[in-house]
């Protein structure tokens, strides 16, 4: 299996080789942590979360790295928590926590290392003082800008021309910058804003501006040099471009990451969404309510609504798509509904499914492969097993199924325990209460020796294909009240109830 994979720097799908097979590295850009996600912050983590899993599958579990961050210091984070009246570490404890529960309701792995920028301010400072010494950066009234004329290349991810990205870079306009273009590496805290001790000699408490954090995380979990970064479109720029900038002006490298992977924009009902239209909706919202079409919606159906759509097309979020996800969902739940007592940890999903996944993520293609394998009327066990990995493997399972599929070995080896466990305690169950039968039926006149004698007997006549006798014997026995229970092991009988 060859795996593809778009890359927005050279605009072409390359074959995938990452830079140590035995360390595959992937970093997406997470969630500034001051609301709720809203549907459009879903999509790069079920799209990212895919190819988590099929990296995993080609790589191992142990040699797959998936860093995704949380931004917790923002102007914004700032912002809330002063409207609320709450501290900001409250704030952002909170929004975290909402966050960690709605994205695993959208059947998503955690990812490996999840690392929080006010984690990383030491790291942070380290780059920026190396910007500064190496010509890349400079100390501006107590702010630090990373000087974008010094990067001849600058600009070669969103391929814009220079106007538009003055225009399009959100950066304030200062006297003291040399360039337009030029963005904040680190600023001086205002009162009652968060603070750490300034870089480069700066006596003004301060804290980082939002592009280095992510220069600074993926560094200490990845490295100079990883191989996939990820997001969505909206991050190409400024905020992807200034990364690359501070990462390889630091490090002199000819790169950052070694494939830029970016997911189309997500609208709804046909229209951008915002919240002045009334069509803003955060993914708590669409699983807790009924704000948007009048009912619910699962997690599954909203990771399934998103796959059905190509990661790299811009998806329209409508309710009609959710209705088609929700009958597949109910479909597969009946289809897999004997599948919860199989033990298929383990059982490799579909090479066919493999093979489409891999072209670049195709998913809406794997799902038509899926869909194939729907129709029951002449399917063996086997392959319906398969389909239940399948969709295990894609995060679309029923939830009792994909909990199977994704425990741990000390967790599948704890179930098995507390079934055996189960078992014995029914077979002992049994056999107390036979014994208080046959004991009863004793004192009855019934002799258990007899009734052994009479089963022999039975068996003999089975054997040499006298019916006639066996069936005679049988009803002999049920007029003494002995109920037999034929298996492949032999006879065995009870005392009717």
């Amino acid at each position: 299996m060859e795996l593809k994979l778009y890359d927005t720097l050279t605009r072409e799908k390359r074959v995938f080789n990452p830079i140590d097979p035995a360390r595959v590295r992937m970093y997406v850009c997470g969630p500034t942590v001051y609301d709720f996600a809203h549907i459009g912050n879903a999509r790069p983590v079920i799209v990212f979360d895919v190819l988590f899993r099929l990296l995993r599958h080609i790589y191992g579990e142990k040699h797959v790295t998936y860093v995704r961050n949380i931004t917790d210091v923002d102007d914004k984070i700032n912002a809330r928590a002063a409207e609320r009246g709450v501290s900001i570490r409250d704030l952002t404890e909170e929004t975290y926590r909402n966050f960690k529960a709605d994205v695993a309701a959208l059947g998503c792995l955690e990812p490996t290392v999840e690392p929080r920028a006010t984690e990383h301010i030491d790291e942070m400072k380290l780059l920026i003082e190396r910007l500064v010494a190496s010509g890349h950066a400079y100390v501006a009234e107590d702010n630090v800008l990373f000087n974008v004329p010094s990067m001849p290349d600058y600009g070669r991810l969103s391929k814009r021309p220079l106007d538009e990205m003055i225009a399009g870079a959100r950066v304030e306009v200062a006297p003291y910058k040399k360039d337009p273009q030029d963005f904040v590496l680190w600023k001086p805290s205002k009162p009652g804003e968060p603070g750490w001790p300034s870089p480069c000699g700066i006596v003004t408490p301060g804290r980082p501006g939002w592009h280095i954090e992510c220069s600074a995380m993926s560094w200490k979990h990845l490295g100079e040099t990883f191989d996939i970064h990820g997001g969505g479109i909206d991050l190409v720029f400024p905020h992807h471009e200034n990364e690359i900038a501070q990462s390889r002006c630091a490090f002199s490298t000819s790169v950052m990451a070694n494939y830029w992977m970016h997911n189309g924009f997500l609208q709804v009902e046909g229209e951008k969404m915002s919240k002045s239209l009334g069509n803003f909706f955060t993914i708590r919202e669409l699983l807790q309510t009924d704000k948007f079409g009048s009912q619910k919606w699962p997690g599954d159906v909203l990771r399934l609504a998103m796959l059905m759509t190509h990661y790299r097309a811009p998806l329209d979020f409508k309710i009609d798509r959710l209705q088609e996800a929700q009958q597949k969902i109910r479909l597969w739940e009946r289809l897999l509904l004997d599948l919860t007592m199989w033990d298929f940890r383990g059982l490799p999903p579909s090479p066919e499914l493999l093979d489409i996944l891999a072209d670049d993520l195709n998913t809406p293609e794997v799902l038509t492969f899926v869909s194939r394998q729907e129709n029951t009327s002449q399917i063996s066990q086997e392959t319906m097993q398969q389909f239940g990995t399948d969709l295990c493997f894609l995060g679309l399972a029923p939830d009792i199924v994909q909990k199977l599929y994704d425990e741990t070995d000390e967790e599948r080896a704890r179930r098995q325990e507390e079934l055996s466990r189960a078992i014995r305690d029914v077979k002992d169950a049994t056999r107390k209460l036979n014994s208080l039968r046959i004991a009863t039926s004793v004192s009855r006149g019934l002799v258990p020796a007899q009734v052994e004698a009479l089963i022999a007997a039975r068996t003999a006549a089975r054997a040499a294909k006298d019916f006639k006798e066996s069936d005679r014997i049988r009803d002999e026995l049920a007029a003494m009240g002995v109920v037999l229970k034929d298996s492949k092991d032999g006879t065995t009988w009870e005392i009717a109830r």
